[in-house]
């Protein structure tokens, strides 16, 4: 569904990527691992056409999608739960969710869309009418995946979804993104807790100092020494 080929990613004089390349096929989790400013989101911010790369190919569905506007890639099915949530704080969650339908594909599932995700996450449900800037940082992640699925996407980025949540709510978090590719989402997920990432996700990259070191299944990663040693203190 996607491939990302020999990709180059500058700011200024530095290099953030160094011919990055990687495949998520339809139906897959696919998970990025690293460290912080190994350039995870930087990689992400490349596919959603927010960064420009000097080099390289992106392809969705075998189309190239490089130097697109980032609301097009949006529209070609491409959805993105950014890092930090991003919520609209001043808007209640029902608007937020609504802010989520204005692209072109969306607009005719919309209340569709809309019925699936309050299924999905009862508790924002039960707070239509609540400030979104008032909820816990928990409830706004479920909120930003709400919004984000009003978009009718075929694959979803998540760039860092378990950042500042606590560990029970992590689990939460990752039992939907498990629960959203049983019902036939494609996810590539960016993510710092490298053995969660590891153990829901059918393949893995680990990246370095902006380069793809090692891929395979998760679970080969998840047992790798030189992966357990650098990332998981075993």
């Amino acid at each position: 569904m996607l491939t990302v080929q020999n990709l180059d990613l500058f700011y200024g004089d530095a290099q953030a990527l160094a011919d990055v390349s990687l495949e998520v096929g339809k139906g897959e989790i696919v998970a990025i691992v690293g460290a912080n400013g190994a350039g995870k989101s930087s990689l992400i911010r490349c596919i959603a056409g927010i960064e420009a790369p000097r080099s390289g190919k992106i392809l969705f569905e075998q189309k190239p999608i490089s130097g697109l506007e980032s609301h097009h890639i949006c529209n070609l099915g491409i959805g993105q739960v950014a890092e930090g949530r991003q919520v609209f704080p001043s808007l209640t969650v029902l608007e937020n969710l609504q802010m989520g339908a204005m692209l072109p594909r969306a607009r005719g599932s919309a209340k569709k869309n809309l019925v699936c995700g309050l299924v999905l996450f009862k508790r924002i449900a039960e707070r239509s009418d609540q400030l979104a800037g008032t909820m816990s940082g928990g409830e706004q992640q479920m909120l930003a995946i709400g919004r984000c699925l009003m978009g009718a996407p075929e694959l979803i980025m998540f760039d860092e979804p378990s950042l500042g949540l606590a560990p029970l709510v992590v689990q939460e978090v990752l039992h939907s993104i498990r629960l959203l590719n049983e019902r036939g989402l494609t996810i590539l997920l960016v993510e710092q807790n490298v053995a969660v990432s590891l153990k829901i996700s059918n393949r893995a990259y680990v990246l370095e100092n902006g380069r793809i070191v090692m891929s395979g299944t998760g679970a080969k990663l998840l047992h790798d020494d030189r992966v357990r040693q650098a990332y998981l203190g075993l």
